[in-house]
């Protein structure tokens, strides 16, 4: 199941308590679609996360390709944050996710501020992985 980032963004803003967005977060990552257990692997691994993350894209064709993401992690926190990355990411062209802010999509949840520093640090890796898949898409092939 993937869920648009409006939605979540919609749903956040009617959610009063953090503990109750926290709540939301953990049952997003369970909506994940299950990681092929082949995929955990260093390949697939996210750098600069304190748990594990793991990534794996595929690429659609094309100067400008469509990029899909699949996620999970080994924490349950953690692996909300995975579903609201791909929400934002997945599904678009490599020049869009090049073009989106994740940092601000951060702040309008409000994730900048709940965050540990650690977790923050992970899904800002999560977000520079996602970015260099995008360049490496549009890089011309030789």
């Amino acid at each position: 199941m993937t869920i648009a980032i409006e939605t979540i963004k919609d749903d956040f803003a009617f959610l009063d308590e953090w503990e109750d967005r926290y709540r939301y977060i953990i049952e997003l990552g369970q909506g994940l679609s299950p990681f092929p257990e082949q995929s955990r692997d260093d390949a697939h691994k996210v750098r600069g996360c304190v748990s594990q993350v793991w990534l794996d894209t595929a690429r659609g064709g094309g100067p400008d390709p469509v990029l899909t993401f699949h996620g999970d992690s080994d924490a349950h926190i953690v692996r909300g944050l995975v579903a609201i990355m791909i929400a934002l990411f997945s599904g678009r062209r490599a020049s869009t996710i090049l073009a989106t802010e994740a940092e601000e999509t951060m702040r309008e949840l409000g994730l900048d501020e709940h965050l540990t520093p650690q977790r923050a640090n992970g899904l800002r890796s999560m977000v520079r992985r996602i970015k260099r898949e995008a360049e490496a898409a549009l890089e011309p092939a030789e």
